[in-house]
């Protein structure tokens, strides 16, 4: 029976030996799910492929058509006739021998497709938003944006946010500035420029201020005390006002 098919149509019974026995030995060849169970062993796929190579080339082709040979191929040119076969046939030997009109199709049709998603990515309004990009690059976006910005201002509540979100936001951003310490690190920047010492040299120098003002108040201080003690020396001295001294 199988033989009065082959006959009829046109492939022959040495080719489909060949083309069934290399593609069983294939690891992950697919096969529907119906068939999994009794596509183990390379005899049962083996089996499987003879069978639907003796019913219907067209979806033998369609499923197993990118893992034939450009020789292998050459067996079925016998039914070019057939539309199906035909397209399947001329489709996989662009895939494995493009022409140069088709790698310039194929190249143009890339570049629609990436343009198409660009398109979509720019509408959605998300993926290029500043939280997403200095998400996916923390480092990048603090070198270029970051650093100009107030960081205080990641920190604050925002209108309409519960405090639960605004704590796992902060947390989040506890979680990118470690990122970018961690490049900053690797890449050898000063200890003085790593993300989040902003805060702490702004303390330093309020600090700084309140020691200086407290120096200046002692030194106030200090001159009103010597002051007094001129003063009081004066009056002990007899005479009854500092101006006096002066002649005035």
């Amino acid at each position: 029976m199988q033989e009065e098919k082959t006959k009829k149509i046109g492939l022959s019974s040495e080719a489909m030996e060949d083309i069934a026995e290399r593609l069983s030995k294939l690891e992950n060849l697919y096969f529907p799910r119906a068939l999994q169970p009794s596509s183990s062993s390379p005899s049962q796929r083996k089996s499987l492929l003879g069978d639907l190579l003796s019913r219907d080339l067209a979806v033998f082709l369609e499923r197993y058509g990118t893992q034939l040979t450009f020789e292998e191929l050459k067996e079925f040119e016998f039914m070019k006739d057939d539309y199906e076969i035909n397209w399947h046939l001329n489709n996989l030997r662009s895939l494995i021998s493009p022409t140069t009109k088709e790698l310039r199709s194929r190249s143009k049709k890339i570049k629609n497709r990436r343009r198409a998603y660009l398109d979509r990515l720019i509408c959605d309004g998300k993926y290029f938003s500043e939280d997403a990009m200095r998400e996916r690059e923390p480092y990048l976006h603090h070198e270029y944006v970051g650093k100009f910005q107030d960081p205080s201002g990641r920190r604050m509540a925002r209108p309409g946010e519960r405090w639960s979100e605004t704590l796992m936001r902060r947390s989040e951003e506890a979680i990118l500035v470690e990122k970018i310490r961690g490049e900053q690190q690797r890449l050898g920047v000063a200890q003085r420029d790593w993300v989040g010492n902003e805060r702490e040299q702004q303390e330093e120098e309020e600090e700084e201020e309140e020691e200086e003002e407290e120096e200046d108040e002692d030194e106030d201080e200090d001159e009103e005390r010597k002051e007094a003690e001129v003063a009081e020396s004066l009056v002990a001295n007899g005479t009854s006002h500092p101006l006096e001294v002066c002649g005035l």
